[in-house]
């Protein structure tokens, strides 16, 4: 592994000058007025937070002459230089590694898949490293240092800790991750669950910019949730919040790999499905893909298992609705390649299950790739970078 040179310290040395950067990166550009606004502080506080974030290169004022009000100085616009600072996000799946070379403002400059062979630790963290190697030989060229690594992975991840916890489609516990990765890497790196990581790209850079309590509902492999209360990600006092996937929906329904029955997951997960299709239709269906083909055909059997999905994904919806009131829920992951066979069931279950108002959750779908995923986590190594120490 190359060495690499100790990352900087981030010069925002206070809650109110990342909270005040935050601000910039996922809403601006702004004025300083705006700024102040936004966050509740004066506007002093503001102009003392900001000017070193300028003289470092952060942040750029851009001079506007024309934009001079009647009285005072110019209302000129605050904006964060995405080009000072690179990131990377790596995304463990259960047969590939999916690493991005993001800037300041999580754009990705470079996206890179590798087939992973095996999923033990060890051979992850070989060929995580010889991604990272890859990609940091790419930042070569944009002449900024990388400031630090993100690793999104499935499951119980304690992100303070650094510790993979429970992964049940990476079969591991109480894997070390940060440590292991920073050793053979040397960056600094975070590492929290992959759809938390998701959800703090889409509360900074996508759907969820500017709003204060939202969730991210993924469909796929497994069901995912991450929850923003009150504008922050909601990690639970264990590293376990938002787990709508293990919400039983039916009592007498299918066995869970949790050891539940009738879970969200066990009715929609893909592995749940696929099954589900297998019995329902006596078709040796290997894949998702497959699964989808039978339905999208028009096997009533394998429409029907879609539908009883889309139920128990809008019941878990409405769940989240009525215990928090999110403002909007955004549906992603990679089974919505098969949303337009359990979409008219997703609405139905959530309005018939959601609690009065909590009825009017905007509820949208934003389909991501994975690439997606992995910029997530390059998302949370820009969060660790802004908030390290406060």
């Amino acid at each position: 592994m190359r060495s690499t040179p100790r990352a900087e310290t981030f010069p925002a040395n206070t809650p109110a000058a990342s909270q005040i950067f935050t601000t910039v990166l996922s809403q601006g550009p702004l004025t300083r007025l705006e700024v102040a606004r936004r966050t509740g502080l004066s506007p002093a506080a503001v102009t003392k937070a900001v000017r070193p974030l300028i003289e470092a290169g952060y942040l750029v004022e851009d001079v506007d002459e024309d934009a001079r009000p009647a009285l005072g100085r110019p209302a000129n616009l605050v904006r964060v230089d995405g080009g000072r600072a690179l990131f990377l996000g790596i995304k463990v799946t259960g047969d590939e590694i999916i690493g991005v070379l993001t800037d300041l403002c999580c754009r990705i400059r470079v996206a890179r898949h590798v087939p992973l062979p095996a999923r033990d630790p060890r051979t992850v963290l070989r060929f995580t490293a010889d991604l990272v190697g890859e990609l940091l030989t790419e930042a070569d060229g944009f002449g900024v240092r990388v400031q630090g690594l993100g690793i999104a992975v499935s499951g119980d991840v304690d992100r303070g800790d650094g510790v993979v916890r429970y992964s049940p489609f990476l079969e591991w516990r109480d894997v070390p991750l940060a440590e292991l990765a920073g050793m053979t890497t040397g960056l600094p790196v975070t590492v929290d669950n992959d759809v938390r990581a998701l959800t703090v790209a889409e509360q900074w850079f996508g759907a969820g910019a500017g709003l204060s309590d939202f969730a991210v509902v993924t469909v796929g492999a497994g069901i995912g949730c991450g929850l923003v209360v009150h504008g922050r990600v909601v990690h639970g006092a264990h590293g376990v919040a938002g787990e709508i996937g293990h919400v039983t929906v039916d009592p007498a329904g299918p066995l869970c790999h949790c050891g539940n029955r009738g879970c969200v997951e066990a009715v929609a997960g893909d592995a749940a499905i696929v099954r589900q299709i297998r019995e329902a239709t006596g078709i040796e269906v290997t894949d998702t893909a497959q699964a989808v083909a039978l339905a999208h055909d028009g096997l009533a059997a394998a429409r029907a298992v879609y539908a009883r999905a889309g139920e128990a994904i809008g019941r878990g919806i409405a769940t989240v609705a009525n215990l928090l009131g999110p403002e909007r829920v955004i549906i992603s992951g990679e089974g919505l390649a098969a949303y337009d066979l359990f979409a008219e069931q997703i609405r139905d279950a959530f309005a018939a299950a959601a609690f009065g108002s909590a009825a009017e959750c905007d509820v949208q779908t934003r389909p991501l790739p994975f690439e997606e995923w992995a910029r997530g986590a390059a998302a949370t190594a820009i969060q660790s970078f802004i908030t390290a120490d406060h």
